[in-house]
């Protein structure tokens, strides 16, 4: 079989083929276990804060650090999977999970627990199987692209909506610091079998003309290609921080309004897991209208349900608001890889996903933060919510400039 050749490369008669359907089946599995280095710290947040004795804008530093961490980590094993292939970066992941989980479980405090986040559970870990896996499965699909790099991406989301209740009910049996123990044996024992399976190299494909990118949906942005990252960048940082208050703090928020971690773990699995389904669908959309103009639909729907959030802290509104949250934002994310494959050559694909998908984990890391700090400042999430309307009407704003771009030197 084709994708478990030891080496070499594959052929062009590859892409869109069996070869690619499978290995984004094995892509999907190593995004979602990896993916627990995004999800673990929320459930456990309430739990390290009291161990810890510390504030909520501190125990918020452990996420904080694992974004950071996935974001520079994202750029780097980017440019491995550029060089090398996805295999090695995918290994070294799975070990480097493991490693940081074990450092964390026996954390003596906040500091050491969140540089273990920051370094090797996101950073050196979970950043291998996020963006250079999405840029990776995007060299073997063309007709299909945007709804294989969505797929890939819901790998996370699949991540978010398990581990969270894998991670509840090992709490709740053995503590957090063994939680972390068991979840390292976890990682370690399945993600290096299933990056053998992607050895060989993907299809080779044209280049695209240096300083000219172009899109199969629309023509040329009449951007520089560094000058396009720039606003990638500015939008991925503005939608997640947006998007990193319900999703770091509902657990908490639940808590606090006498739901208990319980009730905040559902509703976070539920927003992960109906994410499963907008990922999906805005891939279909992707392939039809573009990346762009996805990318801008997401985002307006995802600030629509921030205002949702405002408007009732009431347990069954909290359930609902949370589902559509996970349906109107899931798409957002892969949406920019999907972008980055359409604008710029594919021989620097993991690594100019991996700066916008940079942005965005940025983004999550400083939305996780502040959020937080708001929190401590004003004793409420209301803030915080509204915090998070006006940095998606940054993102909505630069997104409708690109597309209003694109469609007038289109017609021009």
């Amino acid at each position: 079989m084709t994708f478990l050749s030891p080496a070499g490369q594959a052929e062009a008669s590859d892409i869109d083929g069996r070869a690619a359907w499978i290995r984004l089946g094995i892509a999907i599995a190593l995004g979602t276990i990896g993916g627990v280095g995004m999800w673990s710290v929320v459930v456990v947040l309430p739990a390290v804060q009291a161990d810890f004795g510390v504030a909520r804008g501190d125990a918020s530093l452990p996420y904080t650090f694992a974004m950071i961490g996935l974001a520079i980590g994202g750029v780097a094993l980017g440019r491995l999977t550029d060089r090398f292939g996805i295999m090695l970066p995918a290994i070294g992941g799975g070990l480097m999970l493991a490693l940081g989980y074990v450092i964390a479980g026996l954390a003596p405090n906040i500091w050491v627990f969140a540089i273990a986040h920051g370094l090797f559970i996101g950073m050196l870990g979970s950043a291998a199987v996020f963006g250079p896996l999405m840029a990776h499965v995007s060299l073997w699909f063309n007709k299909r692209r945007g709804i294989a790099v969505a797929i890939c991406a819901c790998g996370n989301y699949i991540a978010g909506a398990i581990w969270p209740q894998v991670v509840r009910v090992l709490l709740d049996a053995y503590g957090w610091r063994v939680t972390h123990l068991i979840i390292a044996v976890i990682v370690v024992v399945t993600m290096t079998p299933l990056a053998l399976m992607l050895r060989r190299k993907p299809p080779a494909e044209p280049a695209a003309v240096p300083g000219a990118p172009i899109s199969r949906h629309g023509g040329s942005l009449g951007l520089s290609p560094n000058a396009l990252m720039v606003l990638l960048a500015v939008a991925g940082v503005a939608c997640c921080v947006a998007m990193a208050m319900p999703q770091v703090h509902i657990v908490a928020y639940c808590a606090d309004l006498g739901y208990g971690v319980a009730r905040g773990s559902e509703m976070l699995s539920l927003m992960l897991g109906f994410g499963i389904i907008s990922r999906v669908g805005t891939g279909f959309i992707a392939d039809r209208i573009g990346g762009l103009a996805a990318l801008l639909l997401s985002s307006a729907l995802q600030g629509v349900a921030l205002l949702l959030f405002l408007t009732s802290d009431a347990l069954t509104p909290l359930y609902i608001f949370s589902i559509l949250f996970g349906l109107f934002q899931g798409g957002i994310v892969p949406c920019y890889a999907i972008v980055v494959r359409e604008y710029f050559s594919p021989g620097e694909a993991a690594t100019r996903v991996g700066v916008v998908l940079m942005s965005t984990l940025l983004g999550m890391a400083l939305g996780g933060w502040l959020s937080g700090v708001i929190y401590d400042l004003t004793r409420s999430y209301q803030a915080a919510f509204m915090n998070g309307i006006a940095w998606n009407l940054v993102n909505l704003t630069v997104m409708g400039w690109l597309l209003m771009r694109r469609e007038r030197l289109a017609r021009a």
